[in-house]
C-alpha cells in the first residue's frame, strides 16, 4: 500500500465512523444508556488518559507491554486508559469520604489496548461500565447482569442469543484446595482455565504442567471441568456451609426472580483473565461460540484498597461495542434509520435566502429536523441533491412563492407536491 493510501487510514486497530456507520453505534449507545438509567445507575467520566502507575499497580509490570504508554514533555509515565475500572477505584478512593454508598455508577468509555487484532477486537473500543461499590451482597452482581440482558433485549438481539456463564473464584479455590493442591498453584491455574476457550483443553493441560503442576493434579483439573451444576461442586467439597457455593445459590435465585432464569447457566471453567476479581464471575457468549464474550465482569472487593482508598466492596460489567455490533450484524438486527434531518429546504436565489431561514426556523421551533441549503440552487438540482440525502420532504422558496407567502413542499417519497402558506408553517410576512 502507498504511502499516500496509508496516511487516508486511521492506526492500525482504530476505526473511523462516517455518517453511514453512526446509527448503530448511537443504537448501541442508547441502548446502554437506557438500561443503566433503567436501573437506577448514574453516569460518570474521566479523562482518556490515565497515570501509568496506577495500571501497574492494578495489573502489574506487563500491563506496558498491552497498552498505549508514553511520557509527556515533564517526564511523566502516562497511558491510554485499557479499561475504565481503574479510574473508577481511583475516583472512589480520592472522595471515599464524602460519597454515600452504595453508589451505582455507569460510563461509556473509549478504551485502547496494544493487543493482536482478532475478531471481536480492535486496539480502540467503546465499553459500556456498570459499577456497583459498597454493596457486600450478591444482589450487586444480580443488578449488573440484569441491566446488561436489558440492553440486549433494547438492541432487539432475541433471548437465547446471548447465554451468561457465571461461576465464581472463591469457589473454584476452595475446590482446588479439597483437591489437595496448594493456593499458590492457583493464579498459574486460574490464567490456564482462562485461556480453555481460546486454547482448548488439551492445551489448557500443557500450561498447567508449564506451571509445575504434576500430571495428577492436572487430571483432578480437568475432571473439575465436568462439574455442570452447583449441586454437584456442593457435592465435591462435602460439605454445605461453604461461603461461596450458598452465594451463588442466592445468584441464581435472584436471576430467577428477574425471569433470566433461561438465560444464565453455571459454568465452572469461567474465572476472568483479570487477577483482581475475587468472587462471583460472568462470561456472556452467543450460544455457538462464534464471537468473543459479549461481556464480562464480577466481584472485586480488594481494589478499592489497592489503588490507596479504604477497602469496600465492588462488582463490576463491561460490555463492548465491537462483539455486540458483529452479533447483530450476524443475527440479521440492522442499525434503525438515521435521526438526520427530515426536511431540506432551498432557494432559487440570494434574494429569498431570509425566508427560507425564517421557514427554517419555524419548523425547528416546532421539533423538526432541518437541513437549510447554505447557497443558491435551481429548483432541479436542488431537488435532485436532496432526493439523494435521505429526506423526507423538501421545501422550495422561489420569488413567486416569496410574493404569494407559500413555499413548494415535495414529498420524496411519493414524488407529490404541493403548496403550503407561509403563514401556517409560522414564518411571519416581511415588510
Amino acid at each position: 500500500m502507498s504511502e499516500s493510501k496509508t496516511l487516508l487510514n486511521p492506526p492500525r486497530g482504530m476505526r473511523d465512523f462516517y455518517p453511514e456507520d453512526m446509527p448503530l453505534r448511537e443504537a448501541i449507545f442508547d441502548a446502554w444508556r437506557s438500561a443503566s438509567l433503567a436501573f437506577g445507575f448514574r453516569p460518570y467520566d474521566a479523562s482518556v488518559v490515565e497515570s501509568l502507575d496506577l495500571l501497574k499497580r492494578k495489573a502489574g509490570e506487563e500491563i506496558v507491554d498491552q497498552i498505549y504508554a508514553f511520557q509527556d514533555k515533564s517526564g511523566r509515565d502516562l497511558a491510554l486508559r485499557p479499561e475504565m475500572t481503574p479510574t473508577l477505584a481511583r475516583m472512589v478512593a480520592a472522595h471515599q469520604g464524602a460519597l454515600s454508598f452504595p453508589l451505582k455508577w455507569y460510563a461509556i468509555a473509549q478504551c485502547f489496548r496494544y493487543e493482536r487484532m482478532s475478531r471481536g477486537r480492535k486496539r480502540e473500543h467503546y465499553q459500556w461500565n456498570l459499577d456497583v461499590i459498597g454493596e457486600p451482597s450478591v444482589a450487586a452482581e444480580v443488578e449488573v447482569v440484569a441491566a446488561a440482558v436489558r440492553a440486549l433485549d433494547l438492541l432487539g438481539c432475541p433471548r437465547g442469543e446471548v447465554c451468561v456463564l457465571y461461576s465464581s473464584r472463591a469457589l473454584l479455590t476452595e475446590l482446588l484446595l479439597k483437591l489437595g493442591i496448594e493456593r499458590a498453584r492457583h493464579d498459574a491455574i486460574f490464567l490456564a482455565l482462562d485461556k480453555l476457550d481460546k486454547t482448548g483443553e488439551e492445551k489448557m493441560a500443557g500450561l498447567l504442567a508449564d506451571a509445575g503442576l504434576e500430571p495428577g493434579p492436572v487430571e483432578r483439573i480437568r475432571d473439575l471441568l465436568n462439574v455442570s451444576s452447583l449441586e454437584e461442586a456442593a457435592g465435591l467439597l462435602g460439605h454445605a456451609d461453604s461461603p461461596a457455593h450458598t452465594d451463588l445459590c442466592r445468584f441464581a435465585e435472584l436471576l430467577e426472580a428477574y425471569d433470566l432464569a433461561d438465560v444464565v447457566r453455571f459454568d465452572l471453567s469461567i474465572v476472568r483473565g483479570l487477577a483482581y476479581y475475587t468472587g462471583i464471575v460472568f462470561e456472556a457468549y452467543d450460544p455457538q461460540r462464534k464471537f468473543r464474550a459479549v461481556f464480562g465482569g464480577g466481584r472485586y472487593d480488594n481494589l478499592l484498597r489497592e489503588v490507596g482508598g479504604k477497602p469496600a466492596t465492588g462488582v463490576g460489567l463491561g460490555f463492548g461495542d465491537v462483539v455486540v455490533a458483529e452479533l447483530l450484524g450476524g443475527l440479521g438486527v440492522g442499525a434503525p434509520a438515521s435521526a438526520s434531518a427530515t426536511t431540506a429546504v432551498g432557494y432559487l436565489a440570494e434574494e429569498q435566502r431570509m425566508t427560507a431561514m425564517a421557514v427554517a426556523r419555524a419548523l425547528r421551533a416546532s421539533g423538526a429536523r432541518v437541513d437549510l441549503a447554505l447557497s443558491p440552487e435551481k429548483a432541479k438540482a436542488f431537488f435532485s441533491r436532496v432526493g439523494k440525502g435521505g429526506f423526507d420532504q423538501a421545501m422550495f422558496i422561489g420569488p413567486d412563492d416569496v410574493a404569494k407567502g407559500t413555499v413548494r413542499v415535495k414529498n420524496l417519497k411519493t414524488r407529490e407536491e404541493h403548496e403550503a402558506s407561509l403563514t401556517d408553517i409560522g414564518v411571519r410576512p416581511r415588510h
